[in-house]
């Protein structure tokens, strides 16, 4: 009986998470989270950068490692490999970035971020990090398939990877022209800047494809459509932002956050 519901409030959960998608994205088309570039006042008290960064992404590595020892395929040496890179995302996200934040002066400005945007990117993640650990360690029924095992497994590592690298090398870049600019904002250039606005989110929408494709799930499947709608509509903004702050100074070719579609 336990495990009969179990499987139900997991499959209600990984429910939860694809059709939250569609909603999430018409929201953000009319509607930017209030920090960075988008910042502004009427979202309740703040706290530093930083601060927020690592209170909202936690849930990722400290729920994830407390469930997925109760999985029936904790052992399994594929389930650890494949798991270990989704942890090496969040190991960046909670503590390398904020820390990359905390050595930029550009985290010490006026604009904080607010705790009401934390707290509900603490939820998702509470909700995500329960699935994608859950899928990997208990549900994930494939493990002794080899040979599709590996060819999943292989095809996703690269795109995850290559958008690991893409995300890690724009953020560096954002924080960096941050620190130089006293805070202020300047034109990015490089890179895949010179494709596209947001190679930071473009970056993370890759990896979450390519997650999707290792775990081969509607769990993977449902983070990254989930990642789009809450990403994409955010780089809109932010190009039409780019646009509007520097005029005819900003490049015409640049797309948004896919490179030459959108």
């Amino acid at each position: 009986m336990e495990e009969i519901a179990d499987q139900t409030f997991f499959r209600y959960c990984v429910l939860t998470l694809i059709f939250s998608g569609p909603p999430t994205a018409v929201i953000l088309k009319f509607l930017q989270a209030p920090y960075g570039k988008h910042n502004r006042t009427g979202w309740g008290p703040t706290v530093s950068p930083p601060i927020a960064w690592f209170f909202m992404e936690s849930p990722t590595l400290w729920l994830t490692l407390f469930l997925f020892p109760f999985g029936r395929h904790s052992h399994n040496p594929k389930s650890l490999l494949l798991f270990s890179l989704y942890l090496l995302h969040y190991f960046n996200r909670t503590i390398i970035y904020p820390l990359r934040l905390l050595r930029s002066s550009s985290s010490s400005g006026k604009n904080g971020f607010p705790i009401s945007i934390a707290a509900m990117a603490f939820t998702f993640n509470l909700l995500n990090g329960y699935i994608q650990a859950r899928w990997v360690s208990h549900y994930k029924n494939d493990y002794e398939d080899g040979k599709w095992f590996w060819l999943r497994f292989i095809i996703g590592m690269v795109v995850f990877i290559t958008g690991m690298w893409i995300n890690i090398t724009s953020d560096r870049t954002l924080v960096r022209l941050k620190k130089e600019n006293r805070g202020g904002y300047v034109i990015p250039r490089g890179g895949w800047f010179e494709f596209v606005s947001c190679p930071n989110y473009f970056g993370e929408a890759v990896e979450w494809l390519g997650w999707a494709l290792m775990t081969w799930s509607w769990a993977g499947i449902g983070f990254f459509l989930y990642t789009c709608s809450n990403l994409f509509p955010r780089a809109r903004a932010s190009h039409n932002w780019y646009n509007e702050k520097f005029k005819e100074e900003y490049p015409k070719n640049r797309k948004a956050v896919i490179p030459f579609v959108y």
